[in-house]
């Protein structure tokens, strides 16, 4: 069964025995630019008969969009350029729907500068590109949550959320565009913008909305009942609003993910102003729906380090597990699939030569390869990750993955630990293109799953509040500790880098958990949080909300002006720094502002303290281009390099 991927696989044994042999001398460091530049391909998706495959492809700093015949030559496409493409969903045959994003501030507006998202359409056979909602009045030309793609009566249908303006105040206004006649419609409106998401059946019609008070931190549901809207539930969610799911069993009901009274997720089900609550041992962090029907088939969820596809009914999880069996030893994720689910675009995560696209066709019981993700990334240069565990100071389990850098004996090494984001993010198994691009140097690479992280129960969660720049980051240390201890690495020689929440955790590496690091690399890390917790008001037009509250309860503060976010913020423990620091900051970073690595700079620089500080003109939080994601990584490497030298 599936013959060609099965050769694929066998070829790459042949070719990983050989290699072997050669083991015991290390590996020539691999260019820089095969990590740091964008994704060779972004995105595939596969049109709902099955003939046709969109991808998202880049060449340096551009990004193309190619349409191709299944087992074919190319159909057309456009070239994005540096236009940040953020997806590409199919609207029929015909059709594809583009969602872009740019940082900007809009005129009217209050508040700073944000990430915007637009919708467009392509239709590949005419090569014609329309932007969507330009041409409604009073209305902003961008797209809220993600579009809602349908065919009705065999027309291609999109439903999209937009900000409407009636007298001078804003209101949640779903949009129903016709792609074939080019016609737009206004189908219904929500309560001012607290209304917070909208549900579309497979007919056309707007079924469910849900609400959210940012202020009282209240969600309800409201469904269309007997032509009229009806509050169905409602709850007190402080930190953020549930929001919706998609469609139940019978893609007629409507989920939500609920969580009881131990914060334990749970999936409600309603139909009409009755519900009903999924199995408990139904764990699931991903929902997977009938691309036809939008009725819900089943999920995905990742156990420690198992990701595991289950779905209802038995001849769609056999089929599944068929398409799994194919890819032996490698992580499989499912991206996009045919109507009748015959053809299945796959992501395979291989952990010896990185990732890439394949395509199945489960009736010919067939496999091709689409191509690599990351271009030029060989089984040369991915260097082995393994799982590992120890205990914090206190005694709680902390996992995570250790990267060893190929060719060399992982005896004394020079370690870097690169903490995640979020900080209720999670370092998954799998290719990582920072930790691949630090072990081509002969490092080391811990990526620890600290307290507070997601995908470990909610407990683990738990342990997180109030531990912001305390046992969050003592965590990590203790990793280090433990290593040292095993002999794997040399407890003189480790860094600490970090993006986000990661790049917090470096600074506070230098400044609250001093004396285990060398050298601490800070990308657009939080440094000064009154600050941020002040701007995060700003963008609530000065009052409290959801994210605040979120961050708070992290923060273990009561409040903006609790003077305890003083004695874990960096930028007020300048004079502490010991080791040299390097800050790389994004200008258009609009989830953790510019300003949060000036004022480290400026506090260090007042404090007389060594400091690098690296500013990416043009660039996001998220890295989105390729020429600065691959200065952020090579000057990351070179100030690595000068203070921890790996040899």
């Amino acid at each position: 069964m599936f013959k060609s991927i099965l050769a694929a696989g066998a070829a790459c044994c042949i070719l990983m025995s050989a290699s072997a042999q050669a083991a015991d001398a290390p590996a020539a460091k691999a260019n820089l630019a095969i990590y740091g530049q964008l994704p060779n391909i972004e995105e595939v998706e596969i049109s709902p008969d099955g003939s046709k495959l969109a991808l998202i492809v880049t060449t340096g700093e551009q990004r193309f969009l190619m349409i191709r015949q299944v087992g074919g030559g190319v159909l057309g496409g456009i070239n994005a350029g540096a236009t940040k493409l953020r997806g590409v969903t199919w609207v029929g045959e015909d059709h594809l729907l583009l969602i872009t994003s740019q940082t900007s501030d809009v005129i009217g507006l209050s508040g700073p500068a944000r990430e915007y998202y637009m919708a467009s359409t392509f239709n590949w056979k005419t090569k014609k590109q329309t932007l969507l909602l330009r041409s409604q009045e009073s209305a902003m030309n961008v797209v809220i949550g993600a579009p809602m793609v349908r065919s009705i009566n065999n027309e291609p249908v999109v439903f999209l959320e937009g900000v409407h303006f009636i007298a001078n105040q804003g209101v949640d206004m779903l949009y129903r565009v016709n792609l074939r006649s080019n016609t737009t419609r206004m189908m219904d409106y929500g309560v001012r913008l607290d209304t917070d998401g909208w549900l579309v059946d497979v007919k056309g019609d707007p079924v469910a909305t849900t609400l959210y008070d940012t202020k009282r931190g209240q969600w309800s549901l409201r469904m269309k009942l007997d032509g009229g809207w009806k509050t169905v539930d409602e709850a007190d969610t402080p930190m953020g609003s549930y929001g919706m799911a998609g469609f139940g069993r019978d893609g007629k009901s409507v989920l939500v993910w609920r969580t009881d009274d131990k914060n334990k997720s749970f999936l409600r089900e309603y139909a009409g102003d009755k519900h009903t609550d999924l199995p408990n041992d139904l764990d699931l962090s991903g929902l997977i729906h009938d691309p036809a029907t939008l009725a819900l088939l089943g999920g995905v969820t990742l156990k420690g380090d198992d990701l595991t596809y289950t779905f209802f009914d038995e001849a769609s999880q056999k089929a599944w597990n068929a398409v799994v069996k194919a890819f032996k030893g490698d992580r499989v994720h499912l991206s996009s699939w045919s109507n009748d689910r015959k053809r299945v675009v796959v992501l395979v995560d291989s952990p010896e030569s990185g990732q890439a696209y394949a395509l199945v066709d489960l009736t010919t019981k067939q496999a091709s390869w689409l191509g690599d993700v990351y271009e030029g990334v060989t089984p040369e240069a991915v260097s082995p990750v393994r799982s590992i565990k120890y205990k914090a100071a206190d005694g709680l389990e902390i996992t995570g993955y250790l990267t060893l850098p190929k060719g060399r004996d992982p005896k004394n090494l020079p370690l870097i630990v690169l903490p995640h984001g979020g900080p209720e993010g999670r370092d998954e198994p799998g290719f990582d293109w920072w930790s691949q691009a630090m072990a081509s140097r002969g490092y080391a690479v811990l990526q620890p799953n600290f307290r507070g992280s997601e995908g470990f129960g909610w407990d683990f969660v738990k342990a997180g509040f109030g531990e912001w720049g305390k046992k969050m980051q003592t965590d990590l240390s203790d990793g280090v500790r433990d290593l040292a201890k095993q002999g794997i690495v040399d407890p003189k020689r480790v860094c600490i880098v970090g993006a986000s929440y990661g790049g917090y955790a470096a600074l506070a590496g230098a400044t609250l958990d001093r004396g285990v690091y060398r050298c601490a690399v800070s990308v657009a890390g939080p440094s000064d949080l009154k600050k941020m917790m002040l701007t995060t008001r700003a963008e609530a037009n000065g009052g409290a909300s959801a994210s605040q509250r979120y961050w708070l309860r992290f923060l273990g503060a009561d409040g903006i002006k609790d003077p305890d976010l003083a004695t874990i913020s960096p930028a007020k423990l300048a004079d502490k720094v010991e080791a040299p620091i390097l800050l790389i900051h994004g200008k258009d970073d609009t989830v953790v502002r510019y300003d949060q690595s000036q004022a480290m700079a400026n506090a260090l620089k007042k404090a007389g303290k060594p400091v690098n500080f690296i500013t990416l003109d043009g660039e996001d939080h998220w890295l989105s281009r390729g020429a600065t994601r691959l200065k952020m990584l090579s000057e990351t490497v070179a100030f690595v390099e000068k203070h921890n030298p790996p040899d």
